[in-house]
């Protein structure tokens, strides 16, 4: 194996007799990049979860050399438009745009269920112990939203268009800080999404219902002095804004021109990112796209052939388009799973061709918000079975999107249990991803 730099600066440490703890020391860090305290200025996120974990070599990682039994019958790259970076055959508009994002290709957590991963990939920590940690979208939508005077029409943490599953979003933080799952097709017209929108509801009905319940409602006008009374009023009245009022038209996509749906795809993921573009423009700190089906055990190649084009569509529009109106630099647009798949295809009935969980590397993409674009970060083995260089953790990942919101993640995770943790565990031994953090 060839030497690294890091190998060299620790036997450099080593024989001057300065042999330091490696975990958490700036001396690592600076291995792979700049230490950088400073905190940037990111606004919103936009999650893209590919919910069952998807594959690296079809995706981020491709290994055609590597023969069928590794590479199926997908055995070519696409050059993109940065030299030297080659993605999947299957992923051709990402390929023009590879400048917008880079590529973290050594994610790794060593495990296999998809809770644990998730939970994992999520929050930062290990699965286990007295206390169940909050989800990096709960703790971005507190601290930049509810924490930061967010007075949007619609909740700071916004699922399109089904829950997650398989960990706490909120964990300790409590109810108040769950995510906001919109349920309905944004696809579909009108967008039903819930508790906004009520299919073959027309406004005018909707009022006419509330200026009868208004009438009908005389011991909330008796008691009107009463606090609990004046909160369940103040909360009605909140519900009555959300449902006619500027937030019905966010999500209301017939307000896009045709050409810019068409751009997208007419369909649920490529109007999902359309709507994740709408909701970063009025501010929401952190959006999920929920995308289901990745968990290809069963005949892979076939369904990613049915699949594939529809998020490389929406996903390259949703870059582009932030980028050409001004809103990449203040958005992290952040695509991967719970882990990858098992780099051997598995050709034996009954699965024809499939492929099963692998969390010990895969890859994530990573863009906007203040990462660079057209940058590869770590290298895995010939058949992406094992990192090579450069390992990066769940912490690793989270505490460098914290960093780049300007959320210090050595800072105490504020919250009203009175739990004594910071906001990310600290660094692994390789470190945050300061080698494409601007």
């Amino acid at each position: 194996m060839q030497p690294t730099r890091r190998n060299f600066l620790q036997s450099c440490v080593k024989t001057a007799g300065l042999a330091l703890p490696i975990i958490g020391s700036s001396l690592v860090s600076n291995v792979f990049g700049t230490e950088q305290k400073t905190l940037g200025k990111a606004k919103s996120v936009i999650q893209i979860w590919m919910w069952g974990g998807p594959s690296h070599l079809e995706t981020f990682d491709p290994k055609p050399g590597a023969g069928r039994d590794y590479c199926g019958p997908w055995n070519t790259l696409i050059t993109t438009n940065v030299p030297n970076i080659e993605i999947s055959q299957s992923l051709p508009m990402l390929a023009q745009c590879a400048d917008l994002y880079s590529i973290v290709r050594t994610m790794t957590h060593g495990t296999n269920h998809h809770e644990q991963a998730s939970y994992m990939m999520q929050t930062g920590r290990m699965p286990g112990g007295y206390h169940t940690f909050p989800g990096v979208g709960a703790v971005i939508a507190k601290v930049k939203g509810h924490d930061a005077g967010y007075d949007a029409p619609i909740p700071p943490y916004v699922v399109l268009t089904t829950a997650q599953g398989r960990f706490s979003e909120s964990g300790f933080l409590g109810p108040k800080y769950k995510p906001f799952v919109t349920g309905g097709d944004p696809s579909k017209t009108p967008f039903l999404v819930s508790g906004y929108v009520v299919d073959g509801m027309t406004e005018e009905r909707q009022l006419a219902r509330q200026s009868l319940l208004e009438s009908l409602d005389t011991f909330g006008k008796a008691a009107q002095n009463d606090q609990l009374i004046g909160e369940i009023a103040t909360a009605r009245n909140n519900a009555y804004q959300l449902m006619f009022g500027d937030a019905v038209k966010i999500f209301d996509l017939g307000n896009e021109s045709d050409k810019i749906r068409d751009e997208y795809g007419r369909n649920w993921f490529g109007q999902s990112c359309l709507m994740a573009r709408r909701l970063v423009q009025v501010g929401v700190p952190y959006i999920t796209i929920n995308y289901r089906g990745w968990d290809t055990h069963k005949r892979h190649f076939e369904t990613l052939t049915r699949r594939q084009p529809e998020w490389d569509r929406g996903l390259a529009t949703l870059l582009k388009e932030l980028a050409d109106l001004g809103l990449l630099d203040s958005t992290i647009v952040w695509w991967g799973g719970e882990f990858g798949r098992t780099p051997k295809v598995d050709w034996d009935s009954p699965w024809f061709g499939g492929r099963g969980h692998y969390g010990k590397c895969f890859n994530v993409m990573m863009a906007g918000g203040g990462f660079h674009g057209g940058k590869v970060v770590g290298e895995s083995d010939a058949t992406g079975q094992n990192v090579v260089s450069r390992p990066v953790a769940p912490q690793d990942l989270l505490g460098s999107m914290y960093q780049m919101l300007g959320i210090d993640p050595d800072a105490p995770l504020t919250n009203n249990k009175g739990i004594d943790v910071p906001n990310m565990p600290p660094a692994s031994e390789a470190g945050r991803l300061y080698e494409i953090m601007g």
